[in-house]
């Protein structure tokens, strides 16, 4: 046996790491009970190496042999730790604590499982035991504190991490944990004067990039590229330092962004998150090929999962974005559970994420189903945002007859949502309203933006903004209502309505569902928008006459428009898309295809960046053929902002469902191009039969798979009737309530009169009462 023992050793000296894994796995299962301590050092090497199956594995069969032995049991419990098997862990060590009741590494051990698995009460009696025996520990203290802090009980976890620290300042964890539950209970300045505290005292890499993300936190982007670009001049190679970088000015810099994601891949190849975060950024990278720049986000997914499994909610949320750019269902559908994901979505927070969610409602309990992970989320930041309340105004506003309302948007710029908000700030009636907008966007100003800052009372522009003090900005402006229109699109900052800064808040236009906030009082809907059955609204409606939109003149200039349909001169039919892949799913495109399929000679086109990409490309033909439409039937155009013209080469577009276009469905009928609709009961699969509707094209609008199939094919049989179209809606829509921008104004603006005056006088009323 010495000589195997010794075989071994010479070639783990040596460095054969393999060899001397096998020859001692070897030895142990030919002679089992060779000695508790070439166990040990066995299950310690394998768990040192990162090996902690065979850590554990060894670790246990130690343990059968040598059951007295409390370092085999501690081996094999920190290796289920490790391995996240916390109560496998926890039964491991507690046989460990019975055999050897005074090994102090198997009760701190217990103690860590304790912690992770958020047992406050069961921590604090291991580590004040700890404590009692050796007082001056530092990281028996912290300990102590993270104990405390699983238990709620935040000002000893404070107490106990500052004592930490005192006995010895170097302890980078202690500092870690210190400034963490700063941020979380009190806020990010806090957590960031206590990283310069620490820094002064121990300028390790690890508390300089905790002092990067305080500052990011406290939403002082600018301020952290400029403390990040200092700490990369002295250290240039490391790799936190380019991704936090690029995390920062990914916003306004995506080039420079890229360029630092990739080189902090370099330095740390198997880094999951810096891969993730490259995945992300290149999938929103517009500048330059933005189909080369989705190629490369996929082509850089399948590189992160060869690392490690996506499985934290932000991974999940950056897989599901990219899969639905290319079309990737089978990714999707292994990779994201409805139900599962959406759910860990709504409980960190990610509403951007449920946005996504949409386009996968099957049957009526998913409906119900969103409608519950939204108010997860929102029962969960208003319970998190009670924890710092708002400054009441220093002195009450005075009265002047006016109602004072807040637009809430990062997107008052060019872009959709303020191409749709302008008839509202062209058309207010001034004595009678004075008109605040917040924003929030990081990039320079444009000509739009500056054209509705001189149209209102007051623009604030805060590019440098934490939510706290972005809700105290809008409280301190005594607002009668606060009207947010971007929903958690990206730059915006849906949290602020948590704090309910305006005494009446309602939801408009940038997010087709509830949000999840109970203190966001209505949601602007008309009487097509409205879903059948209540309870799919969380907010109570608040109702326009006939339309929730206008396409006002910005949107939708006059444009050059064929004066026929396509199908005249080509013969054939062409049916197409302009809309957001985010809304695809499977059936949705086997329906399109088997439309296709039915009309004979017809073709699909498809209007996106992502129909640059092959993988795109070759996804959406497999459903296509699969239903017996070939490849050369499809027509792919890899545009982004020039497509209107493309609608000239469209006879027919298809919606999408159960998420419809709203932007897309407007530019289609505004360029001649009827649209066929499948309408459900949410208030997202009801967006095309508002504006079908108010055009005059409510046969359009199906009701059933069945009925969406024939009425696209009766329509493409109907050349007479789709040349009528082509050269009548621009005209129809006009006259429509959706082109009279003046009358939608009007109607905006009596509305929210008539809700704020109803909630003053339910205050006034219910004062009296008291």
């Amino acid at each position: 046996m010495n000589d195997r023992i010794a075989a071994a050793e010479a070639a783990f000296k040596a460095g054969r790491f393999e060899e001397g894994i096998a020859l001692t796995e070897a030895l142990l299962t030919d002679e089992p009970k060779s000695g508790n301590q070439l166990y040990r050092n066995f299950a310690s090497l394998l768990f040192r190496r990162g090996r902690y199956e065979a850590s554990a594995r060894w670790a246990q069969a130690g343990a059968d042999v040598y059951p007295r032995d409390g370092e085999l049991w501690n081996v094999l419990g920190v290796s289920l730790r490790r391995l996240d098997r916390p109560q496998e862990a926890l039964r491991a060590l507690n046989t460990g604590i019975k055999a050897q009741p005074k090994n102090e590494a198997l009760w701190q051990n217990k103690g860590n499982v304790l912690n992770d698995l958020k047992d406050g009460p069961g921590a604090i009696a291991v580590f004040s035991r700890l404590v009692r025996q050796a007082p001056t520990n530092p990281e028996f203290q912290r300990c102590l504190g993270r104990a405390y802090a699983n238990a709620g009980d935040l000002e000893k976890a404070e107490m106990r991490y500052r004592l930490s620290t005192r006995l010895r300042p170097d302890l980078v964890d202690a500092w870690l944990d210190l400034s963490a539950l700063q941020s979380e209970t009190k806020t990010p300045e806090a957590a960031l004067a206590t990283l310069e505290e620490a820094i002064a005292q121990n300028p390790a890499p690890r508390l300089k990039e905790a002092k990067a993300l305080a500052i990011r936190r406290a939403h002082k982007l600018r301020q952290a590229e400029a403390y990040l670009l200092t700490v990369l001049e002295s250290l240039p190679d490391e790799a936190w330092v380019h991704y936090q970088l690029g995390a920062v000015i990914t916003d306004w810099d995506r080039p420079r962004a890229n360029t630092h994601l990739r080189r902090a891949i370099e330095l740390a190849p198997d880094n999951l998150e810096y891969r993730v975060a490259l995945v992300e950024s290149l999938a929103r990278s517009r500048y330059g090929d933005e189909a080369a720049h989705i190629d490369a986000a996929y082509a850089e997914l399948k590189l992160a999962r060869e690392v490690g499994p996506l499985v934290t909610g932000p991974q999940l949320k950056v897989a599901s974005e990219v899969l639905s750019r290319v079309a990737d269902f089978d990714g999707l559908d292994t990779s994201c559970d409805f139900y599962e994901t959406g759910r860990l979505w709504a409980e960190q927070g990610r509403h951007t994420a449920l946005l996504s969610q949409l386009s996968r409602v099957r049957a009526p309990e998913d409906r119900d189903e969103l409608v519950a992970q939204h108010r997860i989320y929102g029962d969960m930041v208003q319970a998190k945002v009670d924890r710092y309340p708002l400054r009441a105004p220093a002195a009450p506003r005075q009265p002047d007859g006016k109602i004072r309302l807040g637009f809430m948007s990062s997107d008052l710029r060019n872009h959709p949502v303020a191409y749709f908000a302008l008839p509202l700030f062209e058309h207010y009636p001034p004595e009678r309203f004075d008109l605040y907008c917040y924003s929030f966007y990081q990039g320079p100003e444009d000509q739009l933006q500056k054209r509705i800052t001189n149209q209102v009372k007051a623009f604030r522009w805060s590019q440098d903004i934490s939510d706290v003090d972005a809700a105290q900005m809008i409280s301190d402006d005594q607002l009668d209502m606060l009207i947010e229109l971007g929903g958690s699109t990206h730059m915006n900052k849906l949290n602020v309505m948590a704090w309910k800064p305006a005494p009446l808040q309602a939801s408009w236009l940038g997010y087709p569902h509830s949000s999840g906030l109970s203190r966001i009082d209505h949601l602007i809907v008309d009487p097509y928008l409205l879903p059948p059955r209540p309870e799919l609204m969380i907010e109570e409606p608040l109702l326009m006459p006939a339309s929730w939109i206008a396409m006002g003149e910005l949107a939708f200039p006059e444009r050059a428009m064929a004066d026929q349909p396509p199908a005249v001169a080509n013969g054939y039919v062409t049916f197409g898309t302009a809309n957001n892949p985010y809304k695809y799913s499977r059936e949705m495109v086997r329906h399109w295809a088997r439309v296709t399929a039915a009309v004979p000679n017809s073709r699909f086109m498809i209007v996106r960046p992502e129909a640059g990409t092959a993988a795109f490309r070759d996804n959406i033909s497999a459903i296509f053929e699969a239903e017996g439409v070939s490849r050369d039937r499809l027509r792919f155009e890899a545009v982004r902002g020039a497509h209107m013209p493309l609608y000239n080469e469209m006879d027919i577009s298809l919606d999408t469902f159960p998420q419809t276009g709203g932007t897309t469905t407007c530019e289609s009928l505004w360029m001649g191009v009827p649209v066929v609709t499948l309408v459900g009961q949410g208030l997202f699969e009801r967006l095309s039969l508002s504006i079908l509707a108010n055009a005059g094209l409510s046969d359009l609008c199906a009701g059933d798979l069945d009925a969406y199939l024939q009425t696209a094919v009766t329509l493409a049989g109907d050349i007479d009737r789709l040349t009528y179209l082509r050269r009548t809606l621009r005209s129809t829509l006009k006259a429509s309530r959706l082109g009279q921008t003046k009358l939608f104004a009007q109607d905006f603006y009596r509305m929210i009169d008539a809700a704020v005056t109803r909630n003053q006088g339910a205050k006034t009323k219910a004062g009296a009462a008291v």
